[in-house]
C-alpha cells in the first residue's frame, strides 16, 4: 500500500491536530482516586456483562484462552452454575460481552471484568475523564486473565474481592488519591519501564499509601496484613494502576484530523489500534510477530494469543518505549541490553515528540518517544514495539517477550483517514 500524499494545506491541518493531541496527552494528570465493584463505578455495566480485551467481537468469533477465560469470569460470577451453561448464556445473549475500551477500561491478557469485580478508578484531572482497570490476581502463572478458571483461581479473585481490594481502596481514599504520572516518571529512573517492570512503581506506591496503611492497623481495618504482604510479594501489582493512568490519558488524545495513535490491543483473532482523528474505529490486522524468552519446559509451538490491552503503556510512552530505563528485563524477556537500547532508539523515529515527564537516563534524561503517528509507521517500516508475557496453549503463562504491531493496522487506518470526505 502507497501512504497517502497530502497537500500542503492537510499536512498543516494534521501537523495542528497531532500538536494538540500530543499536547493533551503530555499534560495529563491521572490520579487513582478510589476502587469500587465495576458496577458501581463504571458507566452503564449491567450485572450480566462480561468484558474482554481487543476490539469488540462476537462470541462465535472468540476461540482458546479467551474463550476459556469468558467462560471463567461468566462462573466467577455466578451467571452460569456450569460450564455448558455459561456457553448456551453467551450463545443466546442472557450473557453479554463487550469490550473493554468501550467502557474507558482496560485489560491485562484476556482482560475479564464482571459486575462485581473491582476495579481502580483514575482520573486525569487536566482533562475530567477517567480510566478503569481491574487488580492483578497474583504471581501464580494460572490466572483468569490467562486463560484459566479453577478452584484456586475462583479462590484467588474472591480474595481479591473481599481482602485486597477493600484494604486497598480505604487506603487510597484516606490518602486523598494518589498522583500516578510523577510515581511513574521516578520508577523509570529506577529501572522501570512499567508494563513487563513494576518493581520501583509498586514499591512507590505502597510507601504512598503507608501513612493510611498505618492508622487502618490502629483503627483495626480487616485484612491489612494480608493485603500488605500481598503487594510486597507482587511486583506487578503496579501494572494495572499504569494501565488506567495511560488509559485515562490517552483517552484525551482524540482530535479531529490527528494520526496519532490512541489505542493499540489485540484478541485471540489478531491486533488492532485506533488513531485520534477517527474516534472509535478500531482497524485490525493478523497477530503481532513476537520474539520472547519461555520459562523451562515450554516450547514455541505452545504460544497462543488470547487478548492484551496493556499496551496502553506503549501508547503513552511507556513499556517497549522505554526499554532503555529497564535493562535488567532482558533476564525476564531475553535479549541483550544493546538491543533494546536500539529498539528503544527506534520508537523516536514514529513518534510524535518527547515526553516531558517519562524521561530515560541512559539517553542523558531525553524524554521518552511518545505518541505513535500512523503515517510515520508507514513511512519508515518500523512498527511500534511492546513488551508483553505469552501465554500458554493450555492456560497460564509461559514466557515474556516482546511483540510488534503489524503494518496492516496502520494501512487500513490511513487508507480511511485519507478517505474522509474533507480529505
Amino acid at each position: 500500500m502507497v501512504t497517502p500524499t497530502f497537500t500542503e494545506e492537510l499536512v498543516d491541518t494534521v501537523r495542528a491536530a497531532n500538536n494538540l493531541a500530543f499536547e493533551r496527552l503530555d499534560n495529563a494528570d491521572p490520579w487513582v482516586v478510589d476502587v469500587a465493584a465495576a458496577r458501581d463505578v463504571i458507566p452503564n455495566y449491567p450485572d450480566n456483562l462480561v468484558l474482554t480485551s481487543g476490539a469488540p467481537m462476537e462470541w462465535v468469533d472468540y476461540f482458546g484462552g479467551q474463550r476459556e477465560a469468558l467462560i471463567g469470569g461468566a462462573l466467577f460470577e455466578g451467571l452460569a452454575p456450569t460450564r455448558e451453561a455459561a456457553i448456551a448464556g453467551f450463545e443466546s445473549g442472557a450473557i453479554a460481552i463487550g469490550a473493554c475500551h468501550d467502557y474507558s477500561a482496560v485489560g491485562s491478557l484476556a482482560g475479564i471484568y464482571t459486575a462485581s469485580m473491582p476495579v481502580f478508578v483514575v482520573e486525569n484531572r487536566a482533562h475530567g475523564n477517567v480510566g478503569f482497570c481491574n487488580f492483578y490476581e497474583g504471581k501464580e502463572p494460572r490466572r483468569l486473565n490467562y486463560g484459566c478458571y479453577d478452584e484456586g483461581v475462583r479462590q484467588r479473585l474472591e480474595h481479591v474481592n473481599t481482602v485486597l481490594a477493600p484494604v486497598v481502596g480505604e487506603a487510597i481514599r484516606r490518602t486523598g488519591g494518589v498522583a500516578l504520572k510523577p510515581l511513574i516518571a521516578r520508577a523509570l529512573r529506577m529501572g522501570d519501564e512499567v508494563h513487563s517492570r513494576n518493581a520501583a512503581a509498586s514499591v512507590l506506591f505502597n510507601r504512598e499509601i503507608l501513612p493510611a496503611v498505618l492508622d487502618m492497623v490502629h483503627d483495626g481495618f480487616p485484612g491489612v496484613r494480608d493485603s500488605m504482604v500481598h503487594l510486597a510479594e507482587n511486583d506487578y501489582f503496579f501494572l494495572r494502576l499504569s494501565m488506567a493512568a495511560a488509559k485515562a490519558s490517552a483517552d484525551a488524545m482524540v482530535v479531529p484530523g490527528s494520526t496519532l495513535v490512541t489505542a493499540m490491543a489485540f484478541s485471540c483473532r489478531g491486533f488492532a489500534i485506533k488513531i485520534g482523528g477517527l474516534g472509535d474505529q478500531w482497524f485490525e490486522g493478523p497477530p503481532p510477530v513476537h520474539e520472547g524468552k519461555l520459562f523451562a519446559g515450554h516450547t514455541e509451538d505452545e504460544i497462543t494469543w488470547m487478548g492484551g490491552e496493556s499496551p496502553i503503556t506503549e501508547t503513552v510512552g511507556l513499556g517497549g518505549f522505554a526499554q532503555a530505563c529497564a535493562l535488567t528485563l532482558q533476564e525476564y524477556q531475553g535479549g541483550s541490553a544493546e538491543v533494546m537500547i536500539e529498539r528503544n532508539l527506534q520508537m523516536y523515529e514514529i513518534t510524535h515528540g518527547e515526553n516531558s515527564a517519562y524521561r530515560i537516563p541512559l539517553f542523558n534524561f531525553r524524554g521518552t518517544p511518545t505518541a505513535v503517528d500512523a503515517r510515520k509507521v508507514l513511512d519508515t517500516g518500523i512498527s511500534p514495539v511492546m513488551d508483553v508475557g505469552l501465554a500458554g496453549l493450555d492456560g497460564g503463562q509461559i514466557g515474556a517477550g516482546i511483540i510488534r504491531a503489524p503494518h496492516e493496522c496502520f494501512e487500513m487506518a490511513m487508507a480511511a483517514f485519507d478517505a474522509l470526505p474533507d480529505r
